[in-house]
């Protein structure tokens, strides 16, 4: 498997608050996080930077090949829950990083197995065959809308209140995650982003990109498609194939 991640402040803000790793840990095991913070001057940096952190290092330092998928899930999931109460401690003890917080994103891949945490309104897709499939649900006021009838999925895309979300890490001691699992088969893409790039690029032009393009030259023209919609927020996407 081959992994390409790539983050980029885009056109209108003055600071990327978004952060992101990776690590190829053997031919069919890799993992990916991408996470998008937010709140105060320097709060969103900081959430999401101390998330990345911390899950790079802890599954760095406790994965084993032996685990089997039960232990493997609990490690994600305890992982994800640590940096949520890293991310509020930090917050309770300096005031100027009062209310800061972060999306997450963290995607492991496993032989035939996909592996996702999620939090907030990043998301990660599956392609297979020119369709693409959303793993993840947006946790937003425009989704809670969207699931009561109130709105169509295409009503949501341009909806203001888009980007008010109703999870995120690091506002709370304790975190609300949803754990997916998916399969993985070759010719499979996966792709992670934060909304930067969801909110400017159509599942349609995804595809089309990922069937075009290959590796730097993928995710680099995912970012300047973004761009080109006016690149209003951080623009981050991650590839596996």
């Amino acid at each position: 498997m081959e992994v390409f991640s790539r983050t980029d402040i885009g056109l209108v803000r003055k600071e990327n608050q978004d952060s992101s790793a990776f690590s190829v840990i053997s031919s069919d095991c890799v993992w990916a996080v991408i996470c998008d913070g937010m709140g105060g001057a320097n709060g969103g940096k900081v959430a999401s930077s101390i998330a990345v952190e911390y899950i790079s290092e802890s599954i760095n330092k406790n994965y084993k090949d032996s685990m089997d998928k039960d232990q493997l899930s609990q490690l994600l999931i305890n992982t994800v829950e640590e940096a949520n109460r890293l991310i509020f401690k930090t917050a309770s003890n300096d005031f100027e990083l009062t209310g800061m917080g972060t999306t997450c994103e963290l995607v492991f891949i496993r032989n035939s197995s996909v592996f996702v945490i999620h939090v907030g309104d990043s998301r990660t897709y599956s392609i297979r065959g020119g369709k693409i499939l959303q793993l993840t649900e947006d946790h937003s006021i425009v989704q809670e809308m969207v699931k009561r009838g109130e709105l169509t999925p295409d009503q949501a895309q341009n909806h203001p209140n888009k980007n008010f979300i109703t999870r995120a890490m690091g506002i709370n001691h304790n975190v609300h995650i949803d754990y997916i699992e998916a399969d993985f088969s070759y010719g499979d893409v996966i792709l992670i982003c934060s909304d930067g790039l969801s909110n400017n690029v159509s599942k349609a032009d995804m595809v089309k990109t990922v069937h075009e393009n290959r590796g730097v030259l993928l995710i680099d023209t995912l970012v300047e498609l973004a761009k080109k919609q006016g690149g209003s927020d951080n623009i981050s996407v991650t590839v596996i194939y």
